[in-house]
């Protein structure tokens, strides 16, 4: 007992010891863009709560954060990684596979049906990590943490019991791989910015579109939807990405509690994508049970369908014969090479060459 008491007491300053803390001094202005719409969870219940308290309380008032949206700022997330680029933003934020049109290999971490579980997203995301700086420093970028969101699994506006149904069907979808697994099992995908995908799931521009099972109750879809799909195939895992040539003009006591601070709301975005998951579909659901920080759907929720066994070896059959190849295309041969070599014996599929 005397043991477990003492472990009580040694965790809250084992925690504490661990908040980075800057000696006071001049004023650092960062600007952000981050998340595609302010309601995100991932942006209001983590991010937030870092620019505008955390930081600047460790920092003692050295850190001033100017954080904004995509939307907000009335911008594609597609683009972030070209706003930090340019020194519109100092830190930016986006899904790998939605900026993977400037830097293809990105999207090795998240390809369709690459991770079907969180584990080994994260897993496979801190294999890459080091490979895509590699990539990023030719553009004057760097990643200095990475997020995750709820699986991204598929919500339609009509009955959906199977890949089956999508043939013919219009598929919101974000990144390349998602669109060849899409267009795979005969759908037609089209890319539409996030924040506006509510509308065009309203007017029918899309009859099914792709996203975290709590990111679609945040932006209310249940009202525009009636299934959701529950096989994830994707995560839509994200990375914050630095203007290298403003992170190096800092002091290294400044990078070093910057990167400290990402490393504590990379820990927490994480585990609110492993809490998420099942809380999205039951909020979605209505299953009052299961709905504890989210929206409850208590009118015409939404109809929660387990995937079929047939379409589960359909996914990994279609990563295996289309999705990896045709990454590779994009991407050059040498990407097939480092998928081999860093990916396959975590994901236990390799990139085969035709």
């Amino acid at each position: 007992m005397k043991r477990l008491l003492l472990l009580a007491f040694l965790l809250p300053i084992a925690a504490q010891a661990q908040t980075p803390s800057l000696p006071p001094g001049p004023k650092i202005a960062i600007t952000t863009i981050t998340q595609a719409v302010p309601v995100s969870p991932q942006y209001f219940r983590v991010e937030v709560p870092y620019y505008k308290e955390k930081m600047p309380k460790w920092s003692s008032g050295r850190i001033e954060i100017k954080s904004s949206t995509a939307a907000e700022m009335n911008v594609n997330p597609a683009d972030v990684l070209r706003l930090v680029r340019q020194g519109q933003a100092d830190i930016g934020g986006a899904p790998l596979a939605t900026v993977s049109g400037d830097v293809p290999f990105l999207e090795v971490a998240d390809l369709a049906g690459l991770n079907p579980t969180l584990e080994q997203a994260r897993r496979v995301m801190r294999a890459v990590s080091a490979s895509a700086n590699q990539e990023l420093e030719r553009f004057g970028i760097r990643i200095i943490g990475s997020y995750v969101f709820p699986g991204n699994v598929l919500f339609c506006r009509q009955p959906m019991k199977s890949f089956a149904d999508l043939k013919g069907r219009k598929v919101r979808t974000f990144g390349p791989s998602l669109g060849d697994l899409v267009v795979e099992v005969g759908g037609q995908p089209v890319s539409i910015a996030f924040g506006e995908v509510y509308s065009a799931l309203e007017r029918g521009t899309v009859d099914c579109a792709v996203t975290g099972t709590q990111s679609a109750n945040a932006t209310k879809w249940y009202e525009v939807t009636t299934h959701m799909y529950l096989l994830p195939l994707a995560w839509a895992t994200s990375a914050y990405y630095a203007n290298v040539k403003w992170w190096n003009s800092l002091s290294p006591e400044v990078r070093d509690f910057i990167a400290r601070s990402f490393e504590m709301i990379e820990e927490e975005q994480w585990q609110l994508a492993r809490d998420s998951y099942q809380e999205g579909i039951d909020c979605n659901a209505g299953r009052k049970e299961g709905c504890k920080t989210s929206t409850l759907v208590t009118k015409n929720p939404l109809v929660a369908v387990e995937p079929t066994e047939q379409d589960k070896a359909a996914l990994k059959s279609i990563l295996a014969k289309t999705v990896i190849p045709n990454w590779v295309k994009r991407c050059g041969a040498r990407c097939g090479e480092q998928f081999n070599t860093v990916v396959a014996p975590l994901a236990g599929v390799r990139y085969e060459p035709r």
